[in-house]
């Protein structure tokens, strides 16, 4: 399987936003994240790391 698992980073601390994400649309300074079950979710930050290897993104508000 290809998702991954999303995280908010604050204060070098990583709370998980959603599970199994298999699609992320950046737009105008928010995020959609979908994942495997079609659940949408709008996040208001960039994309500050990206890990393929531990399916982790992480996510920052801007």
């Amino acid at each position: 399987m290809c998702e991954a698992n999303a995280y908010l980073r604050h204060d070098k601390e990583d709370e998980l936003l959603m599970e199994s994400v298999d699609k992320v649309i950046p737009e105008e300074g928010q995020l959609l994240l979908e994942n495997i079950f079609g659940v949408k979710k709008i996040v208001k930050g960039i994309i500050k790391e990206l890990s393929l290897v531990d399916h982790k993104i992480i996510i920052e508000r801007n």
